[in-house]
């Protein structure tokens, strides 16, 4: 088995759970750890109980580690440029989501892995995760058009409010959660956005004025299908329905019923954040006299790979991209188009009108 050479950029709370990842997998050796604090660092050597190479600077880290690949876990302002020095220093890139800051990043990403024939994966972790794609594979049962509605706002305090302040500076909690709701909306759909439309409030005193740290965006496609996704951070947030996954269309509707992840206590718990626990299919079909021709079937998720599990299979993807020559070309579009719908939802908000796509 050839050992994929890696260097991780970002060790924080994504960072450090890619870099666990490739600690754990056969598949890759880790060279190199790039961060601006030597801490973070640190603390995940301790972790695992290894001495990595550390590196405060990028381009050192290229030079001296020699890479194969470079897993970008940054702020999502420095997504693009990392990911193009590291194609053209040689490197195949894992970059977690937005795959930029800007539309206009992301094609330059899609197109450098293009001219360069270099493989890049984009941190859409719930594309690995077999009961979303369950949930997916329902939604499609359901007719058109869809009615898709979905959220996750985040009572976050301390450390994490901290974060999310941080990722404030860069984009919106509409754009750098709601990529993962919204590709999740097009598969469902296989259909076209037409039109997005957005809403957004700054409800802390912590932040900047032009600073916002709730968001909805509603966006619609060319068959008739809408979709909503609210996304809010900070310690003023509500926990009432905080977690909420729903699909429903002409045949019934399906639905996560998170009951423990979707618990007042675990909006701030990054391994509640893809749990399903189970999932419930409703028919709409009734019986000549009115009565449901079906009772509501219930599956059981419990089963479901936690946060770290689900980061390794993104990088066992990788590893397969990168071995077997895999054509991304789909996964680069896909990552730019959901991209495209949520930056839309920003303007919109910050315009009061809808944007046409």
């Amino acid at each position: 088995m050839k050992k994929v050479k890696v260097i991780v950029v970002g060790c924080g709370n994504m960072g450090s759970s890619h870099a666990r990842a490739y600690d754990k997998l056969d598949e890759f050796e880790i060279v190199g750890i790039v961060d601006a604090n030597p801490g973070a660092a640190e603390a995940f050597n301790k972790s695992v109980g290894k001495n990595y190479p550390y590196f405060s600077d990028f381009d050192e880290a290229l030079a001296k580690a020699s890479p194969d690949a470079v897993a970008i876990c940054t702020y999502p302002a420095s997504h693009e440029p990392l990911a193009v020095k590291a194609m053209e220093a040689g490197c195949h890139v894992f970059v977690e989501k937005p795959i930029s800051s800007t539309v206009e990043g992301a094609e330059r990403v899609a197109a450098c892995a293009k001219r360069l024939n270099k493989k890049v994966v984009v941190g859409y972790i719930l594309r690995h995760h077999p009961s979303w794609i369950k949930f997916i594979e329902l939604a499609r049962t359901l007719g058109s058009p869809l009615v898709m509605r979905m959220n996750l706002n985040q009572q976050s305090h301390g450390k994490t409010w901290e974060g999310h302040k941080n990722l404030l500076k860069s984009l919106t909690p509409i754009v750098d959660c709601g990529v993962h709701y919204v590709d999740v909306m097009c598969q469902m759909t296989r259909s076209k956005p037409v039109r997005v439309s957005g809403i957004m409030a700054n409800l802390s005193p912590e932040l900047n004025p032009d600073q916002r740290n709730y968001g909805q965006l509603q966006v619609t496609f060319e068959d008739g299908s809408v979709g909503w996704y609210e996304a809010g951070w900070g310690p003023m947030m509500s926990t009432n329905a905080f977690f909420v996954k729903d699909v429903i269309g002409p045949k019934g509707c399906v639905s996560i019923r998170a009951k423990d992840a979707g618990g007042d206590s675990k909006s701030d718990d990054i391994d509640s954040h893809t749990k399903t626990e189970q999932l419930r299919v409703h028919s709409s079909e009734t019986l000549p006299d009115g009565s449901w021709a079906r009772e509501d079937e219930w599956i059981d998720t419990k089963d479901e790979p936690k946060h770290d599990d689900l980061c390794a299979r993104e990088q066992l993807y990788f590893y397969r991209a990168i071995t077997e020559d895999a054509d991304l070309s789909e996964h680069l579009a896909d990552a730019v188009n959901s991209l495209k719908i949520v930056l839309a939802a920003d303007e919109s908000a910050r315009t009061g009108k809808t944007v046409e796509l």
